[in-house]
């Protein structure tokens, strides 16, 4: 619960940085500001709501309700990322700060572990497993300085988005065969634990951010809006 407000949290100040680093009317910026927040804060009340009365885990349903979950995390990432609120971030936001802010990948991959440990996700959801995420978090710091200080450049840069990007596709789809409505891995491997709060956080707030991070790195590095960024 503790990351995902954080997350909530740092999205609303990335806004605010970003846009005073655009140097526009403080007034622009303050609204910006105000709706991001308003907007994090509902998207975080209506997933714990979804989960928290049973509807994302009523399987007996078809199309079962949590099918909606990761289209919705779709739409709203790419909305995020190609709309003026992704452009605002793209143009006010260093190239760095972008790829470092994707290091918490890092400490949810050590929580999802002990999850996996304590018998609340399954095996095949943690880096014991399938799971290789874990290498975006420990490497987003020390890319985010080499681009900083200018070494490795775009390529750098390309090369790691392109590789978080896979890497975090790759625990998507091992999370969505193995819950219930596809169950590869078995019955006693299913992933349900993501359909109660506070865990539908994980999909709603870490893989949104994640997602939307990687769309936002991949017009950076396009050039942004065409601005100077």
């Amino acid at each position: 619960m503790a990351m995902a407000i954080a997350l909530a949290v740092l999205l609303v100040i990335g806004v605010h940085l970003a846009g005073r680093r655009l140097g526009g009317p403080a007034a622009t910026t303050r609204r910006w500001t105000v709706i991001t927040a308003i907007g994090a804060a509902a998207w975080l009340g209506v997933t714990w709501a979804a989960a928290e009365t049973g509807h994302l885990s009523r399987l007996d349903l078809r199309p079962p309700p949590f099918v909606a979950l990761p289209v919705a995390i779709f739409v709203v990432g790419v909305l995020m990322a190609f709309t003026r609120f992704g452009t605002r971030l793209v143009d006010g936001l260093p190239l760095a700060a972008l790829i470092g802010v994707q290091a918490f990948r890092f400490p949810l991959e050590l929580l999802m572990h002990r999850a996996y440990s304590e018998g609340v996700m399954p095996y095949q959801m943690s880096y014991s497993g399938w799971n290789f995420d874990i290498v975006t978090g420990l490497t987003a710091l020390p890319v985010a300085w080499a681009v900083h200080r200018g070494l490795g450049g775009r390529r750098l840069a390309l090369a790691w988005n392109l590789m978080g990007a896979l890497l975090l596709l790759n625990i998507v789809v091992i999370a969505v065969v193995s819950t219930p409505i596809v169950g590869l891995f078995g019955p006693d491997l299913l992933n349900t634990w993501v359909m109660f709060p506070p865990f539908v956080w994980l999909p709603a707030v870490m893989v949104l951010m994640a997602f939307t991070g990687h769309l936002l790195i991949a017009r950076k590095l396009a050039g942004g809006s065409g601005g100077s960024g």
